[in-house]
């Protein structure tokens, strides 16, 4: 596994999340934060080196030893700050630098300062990240999520299990024996706040959130065998006219109809002059005869982006009531799906447990796609599942590596214990889904599914 020097400036959202997962993998990180509790935190709990000082002083920079960082990260809570430190980094020597922005100003190519003048190698936006997560979950809309892999010739659809579901009550070894005309395989489970990497004698339960693998040839199959309606969106609802909620109607207004509502009506007003095709409503969402008014129950999609917690999650539960109440069928997956932005992390979990379909934090979305920088140079691919804490890798197996060594049964019992699965191969030319007799050879392309805070035993498992 390759080790990195890594120096984080500011831990106070997307940056204490990035150094939590990259200190998991192993990786060897430095973080320079000002904030006196925000260091005791990361002491505490953190296994990173931690400089309480102000990362504009080229003093600790000195005391980090930057000169002998492979990537700098720069999360404080400053635009300008975070541009400029990428400058510093390159004056050190740091080959590879990454900054968090919200402004959309700069490091563009029309920009006046472009990221190569600014020596930015990836810049993230919080705020654009989820608004561009949101619209794509917008436009795969059949089930609650479609991940992409294998260059788009794997997929992994998200579904929760209603009474009726032809898994439900089954283990999955009893899964793939009935249902064998194509293969497939449900490589994740979210039951409650729990996350579960399953293994054959586990069971579907009611309410689960599962996720399945399959080839994408099959995934039309497979909606049919789950009873979930291949359909696109045409109306979707967006409750607040904040960053996030404007760039989805920005992103979307052209693709499928729109209603807006916010609760300031200056903002309304400013929204409605600039957003010209879609529908900008002055009102309080989280009332009932409000959102009723509004065609809530023509809704298909609900999204929740105000900045409030609570007013999200509680103005998606109504929505949901209310788009519900026209006998839609949940065995026909054609009951109305909610979307909320959720800026606690606790909440996350929380939020699916009591009927949203999907929560996302605009935090998260940032870090993995500063992850997803970071790993590209070693992964293949990696994707996070919403609503768990499980990661899809895809990733090529080591010459001599353990998990050539064996077939995959030989090796279940280490695998469990490490919450690994794995769930494809490519082989002779094409995907197909791994079971118990299957061997990999070295030089082969795997798809693997583990828990978030595995992925350092996946790494050791094929180099």
């Amino acid at each position: 596994m390759s080790i990195q020097n890594i120096l984080i400036l500011g831990i106070g959202g997307v940056g204490l999340h990035v150094a939590k997962r990259l200190t998991h993998e192993g990786h060897s990180v430095t973080i320079i934060e000002p904030n006196p509790e925000l260091v005791r935190y990361a002491k505490e709990n953190l296994d990173a080196r931690t400089i309480e000082g102000n990362a504009m002083q080229v003093s600790y920079w000195k005391v980090a030893q930057a000169e002998k960082m492979d990537l700098m990260i720069a999360t404080t809570d400053n635009d300008a700050v975070n541009m400029l430190t990428a400058l510093i980094a390159d004056r050190f020597g740091i080959s590879r630098k990454i900054v968090r922005a919200r402004t959309l100003d700069f490091g563009n190519e029309d920009s006046i300062l472009t990221a190569e003048d600014l020596k930015i190698d990836l810049m993230v936006n919080p705020e654009e990240s989820v608004a561009q997560e949101i619209a794509r979950l917008i436009l795969r809309a059949a089930a609650n999520d479609v991940l992409d892999l294998a260059d788009g010739q794997m997929k992994v659809l998200a579904t929760r299990i209603h009474e009726t579901s032809p898994l439900i009550n089954k283990t999955l070894s009893e899964i793939s024996q009935r249902y064998n005309a194509f293969p497939f395989r449900v490589v994740a489970i979210a039951r409650g706040i729990t996350t579960i990497i399953p293994r054959g004698q586990d069971i579907i339960s009611h309410r689960d959130q599962i996720f399945i693998l399959a080839r994408t040839q099959d995934l039309t199959s497979l909606m049919d065998l789950m009873g979930i309606q291949q359909r696109s969106i045409q109306r979707i609802m967006i409750l607040g006219g904040g960053l996030i909620g404007y760039r989805i109607a920005q992103l979307l207004e052209k693709t499928v109809q729109i209603k807006l509502i916010e609760d300031s009506a200056k903002q309304a007003a400013e929204l409605a002059s600039t957003l010209k095709y879609t529908q900008v409503l002055h009102g309080d969402g989280t009332d009932a005869n409000v959102l009723a008014l509004a065609g809530v129950l023509d809704t298909e999609t609900f999204i929740a982006t105000t900045e409030d917690n609570e007013t999200n999650i509680i103005s998606c539960l109504l929505a949901k009531h209310l788009m519900n109440r026209k006998n839609r069928s949940p065995q026909q997956g054609a009951t109305g799906k909610t979307i909320a932005l959720v800026d606690k992390e606790d909440y996350l979990v929380l939020a699916s447990t009591i009927g949203l379909d999907i929560a996302l934090n605009a935090k998260i979305s940032a870090a993995n796609e500063i992850l997803k920088f970071i790993r590209r140079h070693e992964l293949l691919s990696v994707a996070h599942l919403h609503g768990v804490d499980a990661e899809v890798v895809e990733l090529v197996a080591g010459s001599h590596s353990s998990i050539t060594r064996k077939p995959l049964y030989k090796l279940s019992s280490s695998l469990e214990n490490s919450g690994i699965l794995i769930g494809g191969i490519f082989r002779e030319g094409k995907w197909e889904i791994a079971v118990g007799e299957t061997h990999i050879q070295s030089g082969e392309r795997v798809i693997v599914i583990c828990n978030s805070l595995s992925l350092k035993e996946v790494r050791k498992l094929f180099h």
